[in-house]
């Protein structure tokens, strides 16, 4: 299983007026750990966006677990792996770990998209599409062919 691992020092912006992080920035920081597991298993997502066709891989879910307050000055270590995969949806966990202490767990569902259109007029729309075996073999050790 890959794992990424990623530092996060926490800025003033970061907080609130009690002086820890504001929750919501840790739906920020998910996807930023996200982003960098995908680029460490050699899908950058601009290049994922060209080479599958997709429009992204936007998140559909979340939830988090709240151990430990994060503070300015406070660096981050943040652990990402993919928990599970799915048909067209996978799901990301990160563990984010304050002076080696579990401070967040964040837990991500997101979906492999295409752009579609009902009609010529009609607004965009995505849908959801199989992810490809070869993306799913990059964060097992495996190549396309089923070769570690």
């Amino acid at each position: 299983m890959l794992i990424n691992r990623k530092e996060i020092y926490i800025e003033f912006g970061d907080c609130d007026p009690g002086g820890i992080v504001y929750f919501p920035r840790y739906l920020e920081y998910g996807d930023a750990c996200t982003n960098a597991l995908f680029a460490r298993a050699g899908l950058h997502k601009a290049q994922m966006v060209k080479t599958y066709g997709i429009a992204g891989i936007p998140m559909v879910e979340s939830r988090a677990r709240f151990l430990v307050p994060s503070q300015f000055g406070d660096t981050l270590l943040v652990e990402s792996c993919i928990a599970e995969w799915g048909r067209s949806s996978f799901s990301v966990h990160h563990k984010l770990f304050k002076d080696g202490v579990l401070a967040v767990e964040l837990f991500e569902k997101r979906v492999w998209v295409a752009r579609t259109a009902e009609s010529a007029e009609g607004p965009v729309r995505f849908k959801g599409q199989i992810i490809p075996q070869e993306v799913k073999d990059k964060f097992s050790g495996k190549s396309h062919t089923g070769r570690k």
